[in-house]
């Protein structure tokens, strides 16, 4: 197999597209970004992907350093998938690219077509949630009041 660098754009921000790029990436980031997850975890976070696919897609994550594999020496055998600090490097560019994508359906009037994507407030509200589950009630009524539910 040719080495993946070689393979990517010269002009930076098609690379970085380039990378991301893939009907699971931005997910599979995405749910990285809360820490580290095994196969099985990602599979049912995603129910729609099949496990050829996440796991081509992890290895492609993997060779341009954005998600680290980590094999546990145990019996049974586990692994999991992380972030690297490169990777997390990707949540704030996902996120605007999300914002953007809505922007882009609002103004092309084909919003009821796309699926809720999370912004940084949704992603540190359900951080929050995860953490303190007295305090989803809160944040649910201001999404709520804020037409965001």
């Amino acid at each position: 197999m040719a080495d993946p660098i070689k393979r990517l754009p010269l002009l930076p921000a098609e690379r970085a597209l380039k990378i991301i790029a893939g009907r699971w990436k931005a997910r599979i980031l995405h749910y990285l970004f809360d820490g580290p997850k095994r196969l099985s975890e990602l599979q049912r976070l995603a129910p729609g992907v099949s496990q050829k696919v996440l796991v081509q897609q992890l290895r492609e994550l993997e060779e341009h350093g954005v998600v680290k594999r980590e094999v546990f020496r145990e019996v049974p055998a586990r692994v999991e998938y992380s972030a690297t600090n490169l990777g997390r490097s990707l949540e704030p560019i996902i996120l605007t690219l999300c914002d953007w994508g809505r922007r882009h359906a609002a103004e092309l009037a084909d919003v009821e077509a796309l699926e809720e994507c999370e912004t940084a407030e949704g992603i540190a509200a359900a951080r929050l949630r995860a953490r303190q589950p007295g305090a989803a009630s809160l944040v649910r009524s201001r999404h709520v009041r804020a037409g965001r539910a």
